[in-house]
């Protein structure tokens, strides 16, 4: 039966149930309450239990029969009824007579359960345990409390409800709505032959994740009129009480309805908890919302259009005018059966007024009502493209998208043209193709020269980082050029650190690092000085290629802040991938793998694919470059599928270079010799500022190759950038590579030498420890032990406070063959956890599963397990619980 049934999205419920069912088979008897609203696939779950040798009996909720004691033991008994005691004969109504009292009809009830359990483990499933007769909810539940130490296990599926529960103190699982992969996998099962990508993004929103909905949205884009979750959603409506409904159509009027309106209102606060119970309102901080954007589409065509006009008037009564303006606007509007001459104008105006406060959602819903009030249809056009442009710079894509389409009938002319194709290709540059991207993004700047210079200098801008992520050359070249040929000589600060970052990225990508640090040298200076977080982005990937690791960490840090204070939350995800870099390029670990395990989260949660790949990459580098290949390897096959499908070149020359480096630390140089070796000929789209950067490796790897004139060819580029840009880790770097290509050569030591001075100078104790590792490798071949020690003690103490343990294990290798017999150990008690370390921990000291913390971190449960031992071991705990205490 199991086998049959197709759930998306709960491999995680799906494993807890599996989980739950092995321990009863193995006489670890347990329950389960599983818990969530119509149609988010409780029952489905139930029918998905892997039965195989269970003997399974079922009750049945059902509506008409919950008033009928006790109904639900009568249907789960039935096919029982050769082995039931006289008792429960009686107490079902399964023979004549009068019932026993309540405990003893459930102590009979568990007894029984319990002998069948020494014959089969027995699995009890109840679907819509809310709708059963109380007496029977009760009985189970009295079994489901004494389980344990038997083969029995229960399964309830309810929904949440109002008033007492009796199901309460039982484990509890949530099944909360589908993600997006999910939800489009479930579209992709109902629709093989595909669906159109707008019509797929509106039944997206609508649904809010509800597998129910998705199913019967998937046809129309509309609940059909046999609907079963619109005919929940109408019952649960209908059932409420006067004030209760009134309230909830106040919500679906204000999707900003706040605790103080609800209060000026005059209505009580027990019909706030009435909504709440019945799962159509859900209150979050001081606002009251509608559970689902289903609530509000069906509740407004089947509510009479009288009650709405109620509830606006309500809401207009009771709304400061100065103080929530354009709702204000928007609802004296709504009251009325014709729009107003000048209400669309008064509530553009709200809108602009909302936008430079950063109040980006108030902006949009206010010139989406603006739009709906429009007369003519460019000004319904450039209110919708307004809305559009405030729901991408908030990070909610769909709805921009959305919001394009609706304006697509109404576009007319080369600025609303320009105006979409900008918001399209911004979109587009996080979500799509970057190819796409460059396109929409090229054709918008010519659209907009002549009415907004500034925006469409921001789209050369925004066309050539998508030809960056691509890896194409050739368009950021394309890109730089049309920009250079705009620029004047009075442009203002803002203008001129787009046009000097576009002329900087340019000389790098073609090689000429000299001629690039004049212009990005005044595009950090200028980012700087500027307060906006996209002048703080571009001035930290200046600083970045530059070398100048600490500015860049510093600007992209001031990006992600000045993102978030001025409401322009999409570009967040984008400042923590040069805020990654940065802190790579610092071997400041932690901080890095907390800007990209947030850079995964927010870009996810904002509808950017392509900015997750870029965060996963840079965690699958990092990982590499601490020897811990398991984890390298698990990151990028998690961002494989997305690199390929949507041709990312940034991510995958990343992705290139990790490999490389996981090939060197499984003793493979002619592997990784070949994957860098196909990046230096350009096979692919390959960035070209992340091939320098992997200079270093190919020395290592041609060196053990024995292919020292291929390396000398690289370095000597690597090192003309090192040179050009001054950043003494990249120096240090070079030094190291020209000791590895000396050999025996009495000049390596020189460079080695330099090197560590210059990784002390840049602070990279990583980069440090490994060419410590490689100095005292050639000193103790040059027979100089007692000096090849000093370097490898010191590169020992740092692997492991990163707890590198492949180099650890080299390093000591290199010890005991250099004649140290007491080599250094790792203390315990007193160390300090590792970034990645400490995560676990954490996570692990909240209560989280090893699956649960792999998945949040991007690592294996089996990693998850290995690093588990290492920190009971470094805080001297035997248990999750000691780490909890200590950790609490």
């Amino acid at each position: 039966m199991a086998a049959e049934v197709v759930l998306r999205g709960r491999d995680q419920e799906r494993a807890t149930v599996q989980e739950l069912l092995a321990a009863s088979r193995a006489g670890q008897g347990s329950a389960l309450v599983i818990t969530g609203g119509s149609g988010t696939g409780k029952s489905s779950l139930l029918k998905a239990a892997p039965t195989a040798g269970f003997r399974v009996l079922t009750a049945q909720g059902v509506p008409a029969e919950s008033a009928l004691e006790p109904a639900g033991l009568h249907r789960l008994l039935q096919p029982l009824t050769d082995r039931l005691p006289e008792s429960l004969r009686l107490a079902t109504g399964l023979a004549p007579g009068s019932p026993s009292s309540t405990f003893a009809r459930q102590t009979e009830l568990h007894r029984l359960l319990c002998e069948l359990a020494t014959e089969d483990p027995v699995l009890v499933l109840v679907d819509d345990a809310g709708s059963l007769d109380r007496p029977s909810l009760e009985a189970l539940a009295f079994v489901a409390r004494r389980a344990a130490g038997h083969r029995l296990a229960v399964l309830f599926a309810l929904e949440p409800h109002r008033g007492e529960n009796p199901l309460t103190g039982l484990p509890v699982l949530e099944l909360r709505p589908l993600d997006d992969p999910a939800a489009m996998e479930v579209l992709s099962d109902l629709s093989p032959l595909g669906l159109s990508e707008d019509f797929a993004e509106e039944v997206l929103r609508l649904a809010g994740g509800n597998p129910l909905a998705l199913t019967e949205l998937a046809r129309t884009g509309e609940l059909p009129p046999d609907s079963a979750l619109r005919a929940r959603l109408r019952a649960r409506f209908d059932a409420l009480s006067p004030d209760t409904r009134r309230l909830v159509l106040l919500a679906v009027a204000d999707e900003d309805l706040e605790l103080d309106s609800v209060i000026r209102a005059e209505l009580e606060t027990e019909a706030l908890e009435e909504a709440r119970a019945g799962g159509l309102l859900v209150l979050r901080g001081e606002r009251v919302e509608l559970a689902t954007q289903l609530t509000r589409s069906v509740l407004r065509t089947e509510v009479p259009v009288s009650d709405h006009r109620q509830a606006h008037a309500l809401l207009a009564d009771v709304l400061d005018s100065e103080q929530h303006t354009s709702r204000w606007l928007w609802h004296r509007a709504a009251m009325s059966r014709e729009p107003i001459e000048g209400q669309a104008g008064e509530l553009g105006a709200a809108a602009a007024r909302a936008r430079r406060t950063g109040d980006y959602p108030a902006a949009s819903l206010a010139s989406e009502r603006a739009a709906s009030l429009a007369r003519s249809p460019q000004d319904k056009a450039a209110h919708l493209l307004a809305a559009a442009a405030d729901e991408w710079s908030t990070g909610r894509p769909r709805r921009s998208r959305a919001m394009l389409r609706e304006a697509a009938v109404h576009v007319r002319g080369r600025e609303l043209r320009g105006l979409a194709d900008f918001v399209r290709g911004g979109i587009e540059l996080g979500d799509s193709v970057p190819g796409t991207a460059v396109r929409s993004l090229l054709k918008a700047s010519d659209e907009l020269l002549d009415s907004h210079r500034p925006l469409a200098v921001t789209a050369l801008v925004f066309a050539a980082e998508a030809a960056s992520i691509a890896g194409d050359q050739a368009d950021h070249a394309t890109t730089a050029a049309r920009a250079a040929a705009l620029r004047r000589t009075d442009e203002p600060p803002a203008t001129a650190l787009m046009f000097d970052h576009l002329e900087g990225m340019a000389a790098t990508f073609a090689g000429d690092h000299l001629a690039a640090r004049p212009a990005l040298d005044r595009a950090v200076r200028l980012a700087t000085e500027l307060p906006d977080p996209r002048s703080k982005i571009w001035g930290s990937q200046a600083a970045y290629v530059l070398g100048r690791a600490s500015r860049s960490l510093e600007l992209a840090t001031q990006a992600a802040a000045a993102a978030r204070d001025t409401g322009m939350t999409s570009l967040v995800p984008w400042a923590l991938v040069y805020k990654s870099l940065a802190a790579l390029l610092l071997d400041q670990h932690s901080i890095s793998l907390d800007s990209s395990l947030e850079g995964v989260r927010e870009a996810t949660a904002m509808g950017q694919p392509n900015t997750v790949v870029d965060h996963l990459t840079i965690l699958a580098l990092m990982a590499a470059l601490q020897g811990d290949k398991t984890t390298a390897v698990h990151r990028l096959h998690l961002a494989a599928a997305d690199v390929s499908r949507r041709g990312l070149g940034r991510p995958s020359t990343f992705g290139s270079w990790t490999l490389a480096c996981v090939d060197l630390v499984d003793n493979r140089p002619a592997d990784a010799l070949n994957r860098l070796r196909l990046l230096a000929v350009d096979t692919g789209r390959v960035h070209p500022g992340i091939k320098v950067m992997t200079a270093p490796h190919f020395v290592e790897a041609a060196v053990a190759c024995g292919r020292q004139a291929a390396a000398a060819k690289v370095l000597q580029q690597f090192e003309g950038w090192a040179t050009g840009t001054g950043c003494p880790a990249r120096l240090a770097l070079s030094h190291r590579s020209h000791a590895l290509l000396a050999g025996t050569h009495p000049s390596a030591d020189e460079h080695f030498r330099e090197a560590i001075r210059l990784h002390r100078v840049g602070g990279t104790p990583m980069e440090l420890a490994k060419t410590e590792l490689f100095y005292g490798h050639r000193l103790r071949r040059d027979r100089q032990p007692k000096a090849a020690r000093e370097h490898l003690r010191d590169a020992l103490r740092i692997f492991q406070q990163y707890d590198s343990d492949h180099f650890v294990g080299l390093v000591r290798a290199e010890l005991r063959a250099s004649g140290d017999t007491i080599a250094p150990t790792r203390t315990t008690a007193t160390a300090e956890l590792t970034p990645q370390q400490s995560q676990i921990a954490r996570l692990a000291a909240e209560g989280a599963t090893n699956r649960e913390i792999g998945a949040q971190l991007f690592i294996s449960h089996r990693t998850v397990e290995h690093h588990l031992r290492n920190i009971f071991a470094r805080l001297e705990v035997r248990s999750r619980v000691e780490l909890a205490r200590l950790l609490g």
